[in-house]
C-alpha cells in the first residue's frame, strides 16, 4: 500500500518549508528512516527520513518549492506497486502558468512558492522551462521564517556573467538570527544582480536574473531561446568564476564556544556525506551533485571565497571534510582548519626551545595585527539585533548581579577520575559545565522564583512547570542561545550530550527554531575564555541568568578536622547571577546561589555520571 510522505512540523511557529534537495529520485529504493530529502526553514536545514520502506514512486514537491506543514511531499510504494500516472501534470503545468508574475508583496509565502515552482522546472525537465519568457528566470528573496519579512544580501557568490548550476550557491542572505546561502533555482548565466551587497530586500522581491548566455549548457536545451536571453545581459561574460571578484573575507573569525568545552567535531559532515551518494541515475539534469569521496573532490563545487580563504591560510582543500550540505566545504571549515594548523605549529615550539636556550624556553610570539585596524564595516544584522535586545532588556528590567565563590575541588577530582570512562560511554568530553548545569537545574526546582516570569499589567507571576535551560554559545555570527528543554529530566550524561549536540549544530547553523526558543533560565560559561566572572545581562522575558567563571587553583583557608584552619590549594570558581530585581529579591538570589554552591562543594555526582 502506498505511503504518503508529508511535510513535518519543524517548529512551533513554522507553517511551511522549502525542499532544498531530494536525496532519492523517482524509482529509487529507500529503507525505513533512510534520509529521503532535505528541507529548509527559518533557522534549520534538516533531513527528512522515509516513513516506510519501498520505492519512491512519485515526487510531488520539487526542489526549491515550498510546501505547507502537513502537505504531501512524495509517495512511497512497495515493490511492484503503482500510484497512478497522473503525477507529471503538476510538474509540467507550473511553467505554463508562470509568466513571471509582477510582485506579490501581500502574499509572500504563496507568491514565493509559485515563483520557485516555476524556477524548479529545469531540474525536473532538463531544459525548456529554465527560462521564463525571454528575459531569464528571476531569483526571489525566499521566505526565511513566518515572521521574517525581509533579508539583507551579505555576499554575492556569483557575479554578472558567471555561469551557475542548479542548486549551486548564488548568494548569502542574513536575517534576524540566520546567515544562509540561497541556491540557484536554475542553471545558466547570471544576467543581472538587482540587489547589491548590504542592501535589504522584501520577501518575494527579485534578487537576480539568471538566463542563457552563449556558453550556457546547450546540449540540454533544444529550444531556441538563447538569443532573447543573451540580449538581456549587459555584460554576457562566459568566463568561469573569476576569484578576484570575491569580496574580501572578514578576518579574525573564531570558533571558540563559551557554552561548551566539549570540543565538538564535524560529525554532521559524515552523516550528510553518507546520504549524498543516494543521487539517482534518473536525474540527468543534476550535474552539480557532488560525487562521493573526501575533500574538495567530494564537495563538488567550492565557492571562490572558500578557495581564497584556503589560499590565504595555506589550507589544503583536498584534506578537508566539509560540514556543508552533501559534504560541501564551507568557509567555516577552512577557518577551523587554519586555527588547528596554528595551534599545531605553536605546540612544538616550547619543546624545541630548550635545545637553543633553556632559560628562555617560552619566547612570546608577537601577535599579528588585525586587518580590521583602521577600517569601517557594515554592522551585521545579527549584531544589530543583539544590540537592540540587550539594550531593551536593560531598559525594561531592574537588573542586579550577585556573586558567590565556590570550592569545586571534589568536582575537579571526580572529573579527572571519570572523564575517560564518561567519554567512552557517552561519546562527549566531561567538562565542568554539566556539573554547573545540573546543580543549577536542581536549585531551580526548589527555588522556582528564579525562573518565574512577571506580568505587571496582568498582576500575575507565572512559575514554569519544567526547567528549560538556555546555553549561551559563541559563534562567528554572534552569541546564540539554544535551549535544553525539560532539562530536569536529564542526568549528567544526558545534559553533557545535549550541550555538545546543541553547541555543534548552533555553530553549523543547523539548529531548529524550537531549539532556540522557550528558555526559562540561561547559563553562560564565560570562564572557558579565562574570565573570573562577569555581570551577565538577563535576556527578556527570562528573570535570571547564571555566569560561570574560570576554575582556577589558588591558596585558600580551609577547616581541617584535626589541624583546624589551614591554607591549602583548592580549585575555586566564581558564580555570578544577574536577575530582575523587580521580581527576585537579593535574599532569593542568595538562597539559590547557596543551594548551587552546597551541591557543587559536596561533589556527590557519582550516581549522576551514569557509569554504574
Amino acid at each position: 500500500m502506498p505511503v504518503s510522505v508529508t511535510m513535518p512540523r519543524l517548529g512551533e511557529s513554522v507553517t511551511e518549508g522549502t525542499v532544498t534537495r531530494w536525496l532519492k529520485q523517482e524509482g529509487d529504493t529507500v529503507e525505513v528512516d533512510e534520509p529521503l530529502l532535505e528541507v529548509s526553514t527559518d533557522k534549520v536545514d534538516t533531513e527528512i527520513p522515509s516513513p516506510a520502506a519501498g520505492v519512491l514512486s512519485r515526487i510531488v514537491v520539487g526542489e526549491d518549492e515550498t510546501a505547507e506543514v502537513g502537505s504531501e511531499l512524495a509517495v512511497i510504494a512497495g515493490e511492484g506497486e503503482s500510484t497512478g500516472g497522473g503525477e507529471a501534470a503538476p510538474q509540467e503545468q507550473a511553467p505554463a502558468e508562470s509568466v513571471e508574475p509582477a510582485a506579490e508583496p501581500t502574499a509572500a509565502a504563496e507568491g514565493t512558492a509559485d515563483e520557485v515552482a516555476q524556477d524548479e522546472a529545469p531540474a525536473e525537465a532538463p531544459a525548456p522551462a529554465a527560462a521564463s519568457s525571454g528575459e531569464g528566470t528571476a531569483v526571489k528573496m525566499p521566505a526565511l521564517g513566518e515572521s521574517v519579512t525581509e533579508g539583507t544580501v551579505t555576499r554575492w557568490l556569483k557575479q554578472v556573467g558567471e555561469t551557475i548550476e542548479v542548486d549551486e550557491p548564488l548568494l548569502e542572505v542574513s536575517t534576524d538570527k540566520v546567515d544562509t546561502e540561497i541556491p540557484s533555482p536554475v542553471a545558466g548565466t547570471v544576467l543581472e544582480i538587482k540587489v547589491a551587497e548590504d542592501e535589504t530586500a522584501a520577501v518575494g522581491a527579485d534578487l537576480a536574473i539568471i538566463g542563457v548566455a552563449g556558453a550556457a549548457p546547450a546540449p540540454a536545451q533544444p529550444e531556441p531561446k538563447p538569443e532573447p536571453k543573451a540580449e538581456a545581459k549587459p555584460e554576457p561574460k562566459a568566463e568561469p568564476k573569476p576569484e578576484p571578484k570575491v569580496e574580501e573575507p572578514t578576518p579574525g573569525m573564531s570558533y571558540n564556544e563559551p557554552a561548551a568545552e566539549t570540543e565538538s567535531s564535524a560529525q554532521p559532515a559524515k552523516t550528510e556525506q553518507a546520504a549524498q551518494p543516494a543521487a539517482s541515475t534518473s536525474a540527468p539534469a543534476r550535474p552539480s551533485a557532488p560525487a562521493p569521496g573526501a575533500g574538495e573532490e567530494a564537495a563538488g563545487y567550492v565557492t571562490p571565497l572558500v578557495r581564497k580563504l584556503a589560499s590565504e591560510h595555506g589550507v589544503d582543500l583536498a584534506a578537508l571534510n566539509g560540514t556543508g550540505v552533501g559534504g560541501r566545504i564551507r568557509k567555516q571549515d577552512v577557518l577551523e582548519a587554519a586555527e588547528k594548523a596554528k595551534a599545531a605549529k605553536a605546540a612544538p615550539a616550547p619543546a624545541a626551545a630548550p635545545a637553543a636556550a633553556a632559560p628562555s624556553a617560552k619566547p612570546a610570539a608577537k601577535p599579528q595585527p588585525s586587518t580590521k585596524r583602521g577600517t569601517t564595516e557594515k554592522l551585521p544584522r545579527i549584531r544589530a539585533t543583539i544590540a537592540k535586545r540587550m539594550q531593551q532588556s536593560l531598559h525594561e528590567t531592574a537588573q542586579l548581579t550577585t556573586v558567590v565563590e565556590v570550592d569545586v575541588t571534589k568536582v575537579a577530582k571526580l572529573r579527572v577520575q571519570a572523564k575517560d570512562s564518561f567519554q567512552a560511554k557517552h561519546g562527549v568530553k566531561l567538562s565542568f559545565l554539566p556539573f554547573f548545569a545540573l546543580a543549577a537545574i536542581e536549585a531551580l526546582q526548589t527555588h522556582p522564583i528564579i525562573q518565574a516570569s512577571m506580568d505587571l499589567d496582568g498582576g500575575t507571576i507565572t512559575y514554569p512547570a519544567a526547567e528549560h535551560l538556555g546555553i549561551a554559545v559563541d559563534t562567528e555570527r554572534g552569541l546564540l542561545v539554544p535551549v535544553i528543554h525539560n532539562a530536569g529530566d536529564l542526568n549528567m550524561g544526558g545534559i553533557a550530550k545535549r550541550i555538545a549536540d546543541l553547541a555543534e549544530r548552533t555553530r553549523a547553523n543547523k539548529i531548529t527554531p524550537d531549539e532556540m526558543a522557550g528558555a526559562t533560565f540561561t547559563l553562560t560559561n564565560t570562564g572557558s575564555r579565562g574570565a573570573l566572572f562577569d555581570t551577565p545581562i538577563v535576556p527578556s522575558p527570562q528573570s535570571a541568568m547564571l555566569g560561570t567563571g574560570a576554575v582556577v587553583k589558588r591558596p585558600v583557608v580551609v577547616n581541617d578536622p584535626e589541624l583546624g584552619e589551614v591554607i591549602a590549594v583548592r580549585s575555586m570558581v566564581y558564580l555570578a547571577m544577574s536577575y530582575d530585581h523587580r521580581l527576585i529579591d537579593g535574599a532569593d538570589a542568595a538562597r539559590f546561589l547557596t543551594a548551587v554552591k552546597e551541591r557543587l562543594e559536596a561533589g556527590n555526582f557519582d550516581s549522576e555520571l551514569g557509569l554504574a
